[in-house]
């Protein structure tokens, strides 16, 4: 019997797009824009960060120092946070699910000005039952640590627990416990699998979000 859902935040709930980060930081660095999206997309950092191995301020620090960075935590923060915009009909969904009584779990790689930022703008963070969050935890999916704390806090195992994550290596991992996993290409086919297992009433129409 299914008894808790599990979200995947970033392009399942929320699209995030690192680009808007980078066009508004270059002007603040001494670096152009195609080293700095490199800097943030392949080097280890920002892993370190959602990994709880840095801190914000150290994560911060270590930028300005080595990109020139002219303003302050503060500054670069309202520009780190604002990369976010809701995918509706997976939100909507979500609100189903709590409407009906299962319990909800955001379970993601993310890292504490992320969370900040959206547990702040968004109205769907608190009523998820728990977070269970890689900067938080420790560890990032698809680490069995994070998996085996998103058990511990909901007290549920395998096909009691019904995933959607947009990475395959995630959902790699959830099915080998033995969860219920929707590898989430679109709102539509999240939606159908949700129903065929009877988490989902039949007559929700999650629109044409995507």
């Amino acid at each position: 019997m299914i008894k808790a859902v599990a979200f995947d935040i970033g392009k399942v709930l929320l699209d995030f797009d690192y680009s808007i980060l980078v066009r508004k930081l270059t002007p603040q660095t001494r670096w152009n824009e195609s080293e700095l999206n490199i800097y943030l997309n392949q080097s280890p950092l920002l892993a370190r960060y959602e990994s709880g191995e840095l801190g914000s301020s150290k994560f911060f620090r270590q930028i300005k120092e080595e990109t020139g960075f002219r303003g302050s935590e503060t500054d670069f923060a309202a520009l780190f946070e604002d990369i976010f915009t809701p995918i509706s009909g997976m939100i909507d969904m979500h609100r189903q699910i709590v409407r009906a009584g299962m319990p909800t779990f955001t379970f993601s790689n993310t890292n504490e000005m992320a969370a900040r930022y959206i547990a702040r703008t968004y109205d769907f963070w608190p009523i998820f039952t728990g977070h269970i969050l890689s900067y938080e935890v420790g560890a990032l999916k698809p680490e069995a640590k994070i998996y085996e704390a998103l058990e511990e806090c909901s007290g549920f195992t395998g096909g009691e627990i019904v995933y959607l994550d947009d990475l395959p290596e995630n959902c790699a991992a959830g099915r080998e416990r033995g969860w219920q996993v929707c590898c989430h290409k679109d709102v539509s086919c999240s939606c159908e699998f949700l129903r065929e297992l009877g988490v989902l009433n039949p007559s929700l129409n999650p629109g044409s979000a995507s």
